[in-house]
């Protein structure tokens, strides 16, 4: 009697990974915040020149200017900013760690210079540094000093922070330092994105919520003071605060925003056919930027930036997350809050959820110093992600674009 062996059942065919576990595991390799960072960067920077150009042609030729003085300044600005970015952003992490203490001292050094003869300013401000061919904002230098600053000392001090003497010494009067020579300029914006910056460094390094109502309190109050003892600030806010606002109260910058905003629609009118921009609403090339993009590319072209800044906001939070060294954290964490911050205050004062103060949306508003700052400190932060368990390796291991092209044209001659 023969017996037969039974076959095994064949092995059914592996089925393929569901797209979206494909997705969310491109998302989560460790070069992400590394491209994420380098890609919203790049539209930001294109968005901002291009309206630029367009917000500001109609003045320039008014002035008696090309119209395309003002957007040529910027590209200038860029093409200047572009090699810092890449410079920062190939500099090892040590390298900013040593430059802190002397990276704040030039930066305050160089605020007091408007308090020279060489300072200038306008609007009540005098924070400019102005010289035949060349001016420039010292309080934009301060951020990003500051930024790296506080992360070299509060990553020194982490063990000790829960006590109060470690988290406020040397970090609060060192940084009050900095901000009250930006105050005593009257620059109430660049003070304020300041505080955030600090926020968000002691808030990153764990320091007890109990300390931030203190340093909430003694904020608040110094703001109040600097308000109230200035008559064109004010002015802003009480018309801000007042049910009623019309073209010769301080709200007419508001005003002409939300008008700008409104007839834009979902689509806009086109890229050059704003209306606001024909000397309507005063610096529409610069704080009120965001009026004339939603003008002209609607609700959806604010949608996209606003997206922008929020790629932005999740690769450094990602950076934060997944990085070892303290340093980066806190930096990250400061330069987060002066970033995604300062953007999100410019479009409150635009949509007329804040008085107006003076600040410009990153990237995007005309602006030599901000531009090259903001690019610098973009470029710290991308030499941070460079830096991510994983990413160092993930990038060596990957293909250089030359490489891959040699590759292609060899396969398409074979």
């Amino acid at each position: 009697m023969t017996t037969t062996t039974p076959r095994p059942a064949p092995r059914r065919p592996a089925e393929p990974a569901p797209p979206t576990s494909s997705l969310l595991g491109q998302w989560n390799s460790a070069v992400t915040s590394y491209y994420v960072l380098i890609g919203a960067t790049a539209l930001l920077l294109v968005i901002g020149l291009v309206m630029v150009l367009s917000s500001s042609s109609v003045e320039s030729l008014d002035d008696g200017d090309s119209p395309y003085a003002v957007f040529f300044d910027q590209a200038k600005y860029a093409l200047i900013g572009l090699p810092l970015l890449f410079g920062l952003s190939r500099a090892p992490v040590r390298f900013f760690q040593a430059i802190a203490w002397p990276a704040l001292a030039f930066g305050i050094v160089f605020q007091l210079m408007v308090f020279t003869p060489l300072g200038c300013g306008e609007g009540g401000n005098k924070n400019w540094v102005c010289l035949p061919g060349f001016s420039a904002q010292p309080s934009e230098t301060i951020k990003l000093a500051l930024a790296i600053w506080l992360g070299a000392v509060l990553a020194r001090k982490l063990p000790l922070l829960r006590e109060w003497k470690h988290a406020m010494i040397p970090a609060v009067p060192v940084a009050g330092i900095a901000i009250l020579v930006v105050l005593a300029g009257h620059d109430l914006g660049t003070a304020l994105v300041l505080i955030l910056l600090v926020a968000g460094a002691l808030f990153v390094a764990g320091v007890p919520m109990r300390m931030f109502g203190l340093a909430a309190l003694l904020a608040g109050g110094l703001t109040f003071l600097l308000t109230v003892s200035s008559t064109n600030r004010k002015d802003r806010i009480l018309s801000w605060l007042s049910d009623e606002c019309d073209a010769a109260s301080s709200c007419y910058q508001t005003l002409h925003g939300g008008w700008g905003l409104a007839s834009g629609g979902w689509g806009g009118l086109g890229l050059g056919e704003s209306r606001e921009k024909w000397s309507y609403l005063p610096a529409a090339h610069n704080d009120f930027i965001f009026a004339i993009l939603g003008e002209e590319l609607g609700l959806i072209g604010t949608l996209l930036v606003l997206g922008l800044f929020g790629l932005l906001a999740f690769a450094m939070i990602r950076v934060i997350r997944r990085h070892t060294d303290p340093f980066v954290q806190i930096t990250t964490g400061a330069i987060l809050c002066w970033i995604i911050g300062q953007a999100l205050v410019n479009v409150a004062v635009v949509i007329g959820l804040a008085p107006v103060i003076g600040i410009p949306l990153p990237l995007v508003s005309a602006g030599g110093s901000a531009l090259i700052m903001t690019m610098a400190a973009l470029g710290v932060l991308i030499s941070f992600a460079r830096s991510e368990p994983g990413a160092a390796e993930a990038l060596a291991a990957r293909p250089g674009v030359v490489r891959r092209s040699l590759a292609v044209i060899g396969r398409s001659r074979g």
